[in-house]
């Protein structure tokens, strides 16, 4: 009995050679898997925690941000005042200034190319401030009410939040008619088309493109969701524009003015000019993120008292 046992036991001895043969080796086998798999995912969390420069709703996370809206509006708004004075002029003037091409040459006629550039300092500053608050507030926004609403809602919100708290001075109520809806498009329809591209259009998942494919992704989605921001804040932008005008003019008497159709007046110049800002926004944002390393945000979970009518229902 008792060499028998000794025999078996110096036989399944892992030590006992080099090349490790066993009678019950799926049982060792198993045992490795299950070791292999906890030391793999000790190196990928391990990994996941080096490869982020901060955490997710820290100070730093909101002031790189902020940072990143600081150069994405501010670069941008102001590469673009030739285009946008152009624009202005069109629904202020249209029978002067009939098209957009029609518009350069005219202003390129009167006031030269310096006239082209009129108001990019004060343009780059106040839409620098824009930036930090718009993308810093939606971004603590949407964290900071991630579980207490859905999630398209949830990005509609924090977007209309972030440009309230960034337009809070007084006299600035013609503007919301045309920025707040802007921004919610901006925000909301632009990570939704992310997410469509992803699932629909990119013929690989997110996590195996590489940052330029993503970033190209980025401004794919930042065109699209720019053409809708013209669209929807197109007639309340012709109202402003002729309210900077017409100083003593109310928005109800300029937009009765106006009508259905003078109020759609320069659409085409604005889809061209706000899609390449928005794009050029996005991309200039995420590049940002990409170069500091910021963290990706959680997604939205259910709100606690929709998981326990759920729950009740089940029941």
């Amino acid at each position: 009995m008792y060499p028998s046992t000794l025999t078996h036991l110096s036989r399944t001895n892992p030590f006992h050679s080099p090349i490790i043969s066993f009678q019950q080796g799926d049982e060792w086998k198993q045992t490795g898997q299950i070791v292999g798999a906890r030391l793999a995912g000790a190196s990928v969390t391990k990994t996941a925690n080096t490869s982020v420069s901060c955490e997710y709703g820290s100070n730093k996370y909101y002031a790189l941000c902020g940072f990143g809206g600081i150069l994405s509006c501010g670069l941008t708004h102001t590469a673009v005042v030739p285009l946008d004075l152009v624009k202005c002029r069109i629904q202020v003037d249209p029978d002067k200034y009939k098209s957009i091409f029609n518009g350069f040459s005219v202003t390129l006629r009167e006031d030269g190319f310096r006239g082209l550039g009129r108001g990019w300092a004060p343009t780059f500053i106040g839409y620098s401030m824009q930036g930090l608050c718009k993308f810093g507030f939606y971004e603590l926004f949407k964290a900071l009410y991630n579980d207490m609403l859905g999630e398209v809602t949830l990005r509609l919100g924090a977007a209309a939040l972030a440009l309230a708290a960034n337009c809070s001075a007084s006299g600035v109520y013609p503007l919301w008619l045309r920025q707040i809806p802007y921004t919610m498009m901006k925000f909301a329809c632009f990570e939704r088309t992310v997410e469509t591209l992803y699932k629909y259009v990119v013929p690989k998942p997110r996590s195996e493109c590489t940052k330029p494919e993503q970033l190209v992704v980025t401004f794919v989605a930042g065109y699209i969701a720019g053409v809708f921001c013209a669209v929807v804040s197109h007639p309340a932008d012709s109202v402003v524009s002729v309210l900077n005008k017409e100083k003593g003019s109310s928005a109800a008497q300029v937009l009765k003015r106006l009508g259905p159709k003078g109020v759609w007046k320069g659409l085409f110049a604005r889809i061209i000019m706000i899609g390449t800002l928005t794009a050029l926004q996005w991309f200039i944002y995420d590049s940002v993120k990409v170069y500091f390393r910021l963290p990706r945000p959680p997604p939205p979970e259910m709100p606690e008292s929709l998981k326990k009518k759920l729950a009740l229902a089940t029941h």
